[in-house]
């Protein structure tokens, strides 16, 4: 099995300027999913797909192998995350002049998955037979029976009822994709366009706070201090 370790980091971002290299604790966002990632023992390759100059810099002073400029058309709002990480299969595979049979994309807006959790999701997938292996968190207050929609004015089920006020009664237990390691068979992305989902994806459950993906200010502040409180103790 030879297992390549994709990081897509784009250099738009609507909810926080430049977020990828935002400051967390004094260290750019990227920085904590750089840092995991070189620590795996299964990745065989580990690279930075980036649109932006500036980001790409970052990566290669960190001794990040960032083997191209992602082309502006994959970069877009519209481009999606499937085909971004196709091109950078199908591109490293033609530098190598080998295939990968693994492509482990590690999210760096999620800053708390660790090198334990990137080589449990490859060992998961080689113990399974499975396309892909998805991060996920348990939903506690957010369980989909507390969701609801208003139909003129009254509050109504979303979908799920609500069978107990007390979240620890709510059944069945609900989780949701925290936005950290999506893992997937090399010709099912490549030949497919798949990236998660269908009968043969498996969970790999992870604990808070790993469940907190960055997508505006105040996901951030809270990440800031949940490390500074990591630090005291």
């Amino acid at each position: 099995m030879r297992v390549i370790g994709i990081t897509l980091a784009r250099g738009g971002s609507k909810g926080i300027p430049k977020k990828n290299l935002a400051l967390l604790d004094g260290k750019p966002l990227i920085e904590y999913t750089f840092k995991e990632a070189l620590k795996s023992k299964l990745l065989d390759r580990y690279i930075l797909s980036t649109d932006d100059e500036e980001i790409a810099e970052y990566g290669m002073k960190r001794g990040i192998d960032v083997p191209f400029i992602r082309p502006s058309h994959l970069a877009s709002d519209t481009a999606t995350s499937a085909d971004a990480l196709k091109h950078a299969v199908e591109y490293c595979e033609e530098e190598e002049k080998n295939k990968y049979d693994l492509v482990v994309e590690l999210m760096c807006t999620n800053p708390f998955k660790t090198a334990l959790d990137i080589d449990n999701c490859v060992r998961l997938f080689l113990k399974n037979k499975v396309d892909s292996v998805i991060g996920v968190s348990k939903l506690e207050d957010h369980h989909p029976a507390r969701i609801k929609k208003i139909v003129n004015g009254y509050i109504r089920d979303f979908a799920v009822p609500e069978n107990s006020s007390r979240r620890q009664e709510l059944k069945p237990d609900a989780y949701i994709r925290n936005g950290s390691i999506y893992l997937i068979s090399r010709d099912k992305l490549v030949k497919e366009s798949y990236r998660f989902g269908g009968d043969k994806s498996l969970a790999y459950i992870m604990k808070e706070p790993s469940n907190i993906n960055i997508d505006t200010k105040w996901d951030l502040l809270l990440a800031d201090i949940i490390i500074k409180s990591h630090l005291q103790k």
